[in-house]
């Protein structure tokens, strides 16, 4: 036995060299991946303006001229910086006098990450756009420009969703977005890919998005976060239901538990339900004994006496239990 010690020994040296050196041929391919970021070195004569692109690019100088990155140039923190065309596509003397395309910055050829990674050099810092990276978008390769159009022409003519009620989130017409530089009206834009979700908003209690009272931007951040489904936090860790339910928010002496471990998904379906309140079930006895049964052993008390019975005049718990979210005075929710 004493003489497979040595052997045991190599061995367990032999596997620690070789995840060492694994570890660092891992760091150098890192360190020497480039930064897309990180931008080349040109000289203040390299770039020619933007009225120099017009004489090529005159449709694309048109569109462009009407979008906030072109008014870049009459803000004062801007003063001495690069804008313009050249801000995205790089300095472009050398490819007006050679007229080679490859002396240009192009984003037909660039991946996705490539083209965000361009954005993000400006528009990175801020709160809405620091979680991009690690969002759902990201990883499924969609890009800045799936969404957004840097020099898209503006068609139609604008004019509100309602005629009776014109709110921020109906303001313009269907199809037509003059916001953010997007493609497309939201939500017009998100059901182009999360098609699955659209017929919620037809069922008959629904939230009104389609209305054009609330955009998809209300409850869920496009550009990334560590909620579920990337949703926006209201007030500190609180849901984003809080922003407009906010008599549901508490804090509360008696918490009802699911409010807090599960959120409103528990109950409630988000975007539409063919249920009143939009709850998952269709009665709301029928929700809450899937709790309170001890066949599911959850913890939750089960309703007895006479008075809790499914005859039509006991089948809604919340005749009496009406603080269902919490109660500052009731620890069974009656006020």
């Amino acid at each position: 036995m004493t003489s497979n010690k040595p052997i045991r020994a190599l061995l367990v040296c032999g596997l620690l060299l070789a995840v060492l050196a694994w570890l660092a041929s891992s760091t150098s391919s890192q360190s020497t991946k480039p930064n897309q970021t990180q931008k080349a070195a040109y000289q203040a004569g390299d770039y020619v303006g933007s009225e120099a692109c017009k004489d090529c690019h005159e449709d694309q100088f048109k569109n462009f001229s009407h979008t906030a990155h072109a008014k870049l140039i009459n803000l004062a923190s801007w003063k001495d910086k690069v804008t313009g065309c050249e801000q995205c596509h790089g300095p472009g003397k050398a490819h007006i006098e050679e007229g080679d395309p490859k002396k240009i910055i192009s984003f037909k050829t660039k991946s996705s990450k490539e083209i965000s990674e361009t954005c993000l050099g400006c528009h990175a810092g801020r709160e809405e756009h620091n979680n991009f990276r690690r969002g759902e978008h990201w990883r499924n390769d969609i890009g800045c420009t799936d969404c957004h159009s840097s020099h898209a022409p503006a068609n139609g003519r604008n004019v509100a969703a309602s005629n009776t009620f014109v709110g921020p989130a109906n303001a313009e017409k269907p199809g037509f977005a003059t916001l953010r530089m997007l493609k497309t009206s939201d939500p017009q834009l998100c059901l182009g890919c999360h098609s699955e979700v659209k017929h919620q908003f037809n069922l008959p209690f629904h939230h009104k998005v389609f209305e054009g009272a609330m955009r998809c931007g209300d409850c869920h951040n496009p550009h990334g976060g560590f909620e579920l489904k990337q949703t926006r936090l209201a007030t500190g860790a609180d849901a984003a239901c809080i922003k407009c339910h906010a008599d549901k928010q508490g804090p509360f002496v008696y918490e009802h538990a699911p409010v807090k471990t599960d959120g409103c998904t528990a109950c409630h379906t988000p975007h539409g339900s063919a249920n009143p309140r939009l709850l998952i079930t269709s009665r709301a006895a029928q929700l809450c004994l899937t709790c309170h049964s001890v066949e599911h052993g959850v913890g939750a008390e089960e309703p007895a006496g006479p008075q809790h019975n499914l005859n039509a005049q006991y089948a809604n718990c919340t005749n009496c239990h009406i603080k269902i979210h919490g109660s500052r005075t009731s620890p069974v929710f009656f006020r």
